[in-house]
């Protein structure tokens, strides 16, 4: 039986359209969402009436309870949802302006809540559905420059531990997804995007930092589309796994990272334990 999926974030040459093929090749059907629709509708013409391309503006809650409606009215329900949609922006943790931190927040975090919340009575009513929330290796581990966005990314993972528990009695299973260096559109931006800081003394990292995106881009070892399957397979598996980080140099930056992080919290275990009350 094919199952029905909901992607955000239908971007060209993104991940959002990556799971829509994938899921469209094992003859599932798709609604996929994007800010500019119609820059899909050449690519969607080859799937039929099995692709629905909705225009939606996710930090608008009216347009996400109305993009799920249409998708359920048209399919009949969602099994899948995958939150995918998300941008990064760089800046200082001192020197990034509110209104840009508060805005990376909108998207990456309370947009991902909005369409949860949209998509999960209708997963209910039916007893069954999978969630994938895409996070990010900077979801797990925090790098200068990108401290609000890890913080996003982090805020990701803190919600979807807790909701894959609260929802497993529902029939609902939860992932998520970490990718890391993956070739996307996600890093030609920083070509064309001056730093912006209003700290000279982080000018000089935040250079560094675009400069090693400009440099990569293009040259990311990750694949989408074989990200995409590993996520349906991952899906498939029984039990599922938790979480799923994506790409070996991710893999290797997360196992390094929790492994450092571990050791730290290890040697200071005697400490830990003395904040107790005496036995």
């Amino acid at each position: 039986m094919s199952r029905r999926w909901f992607i955000t974030g239908g971007t060209p040459g993104g991940f959002g359209v990556a799971f829509a093929e994938a899921a469209l090749e094992t003859g599932d059907r798709v609604t996929l969402t994007s800010r500019r629709p119609t820059e899909l509708a050449t690519w969607a013409e080859q799937y039929g009436d099995r692709i629905l391309v909705l225009p939606l503006e996710l930090t608008d809650a009216a347009q996400v309870q109305h993009a799920v409606h249409a998708a359920e009215e048209h399919f009949g329900g969602i099994d899948v949802l995958v939150n995918n949609a998300g941008r990064g922006w760089s800046g200082s943790i001192e020197g990034m302006d509110e209104s840009s931190v508060r805005a990376m927040f909108e998207l990456n975090f309370f947009a991902v809540l909005s369409v949860t919340r949209a998509v999960l009575p209708g997963m209910r009513a039916r007893a069954n559905g999978w969630i994938v929330n895409v996070s990010s290796v900077a979801g797990l581990v925090s790098a200068p420059g990108f401290g609000h966005y890890s913080a996003t990314k982090f805020a990701i993972e803190a919600i979807t531990d807790a909701l894959r528990d609260e929802v497993a009695p529902h029939g609902i299973s939860v992932l998520t997804v970490e990718p890391g260096a993956f070739r996307t559109n996600a890093y030609a931006g920083f070509a064309n995007e001056p730093v912006a800081e209003a700290i000279p003394g982080y000018h000089d990292m935040l250079e560094q930092v675009r400069a090693a995106f400009v440099e990569m881009d293009g040259m990311q070892p990750g694949d989408p589309r074989r990200g995409a399957r590993a996520v349906i397979a991952a899906m498939a598996q029984d039990p599922p796994p938790r979480r799923l980080v994506l790409g070996s140099s991710g893999y290797d930056t997360v196992i390094d990272t929790l492994e450092q992080t571990l050791d730290d919290i290890r040697m200071n275990q005697s400490l830990s334990r003395s904040a107790d009350f005496p036995a």
